[in-house]
């Protein structure tokens, strides 16, 4: 299970490290455009969970706490946990990346919202929100924000 676990978070770094350290960059925009970047852990994810989705679906149908941390409180589950965590943040982390190249976001700034996003997901989310609602004075000159 560690071994999936590690490979999952091995195949999403290479576009978190492009898209926090070069975000300006041309090859950062190409792969950023592409949906497939959640691609390696969703089939981890796919592998790993259809070999207990008998136990899993009546879970995640009808989850309640208890249930829930039975599932979470096994290698297989916090695996399976992991790697749709490293899919969809990521996939966040591509519309962010989009949105605020598209309203011209100042780079610094789209840094530090993914950094947030990479590490605790849904704060990230947030503050890209109201970075975008209130930066107006962080946009790279030449851009408004809608």
């Amino acid at each position: 299970m560690n071994a999936f676990f590690e490979l999952g978070t091995y195949l999403v770094m290479p576009f978190w490290l492009l898209a926090i350290v070069a975000p300006t960059w041309h090859g950062t925009r190409r792969a950023m455009a592409s949906p497939l970047i959640g691609v390696g852990p969703a089939l981890i994810y796919a592998v790993l969970l259809l070999p207990s989705a008998v136990d899993v679906l009546p879970i995640v149908a009808r989850p309640d706490l208890p249930s829930v941390m039975l599932l979470l409180g096994t290698p297989t589950g916090a695996t399976i946990a992991w790697q749709h965590f490293l899919a969809f943040d990521l996939l966040v982390a591509r519309w962010i990346y989009g949105d605020a190249v598209d309203v011209g976001l100042n780079p610094w700034v789209l840094r530090l919202v993914l950094a947030l996003t990479l590490l605790i997901g849904p704060v990230g989310f947030l503050a890209h929100l109201l970075a975008r609602r209130t930066g107006r004075g962080w946009q790279v000159a030449g851009n408004q924000a809608t």
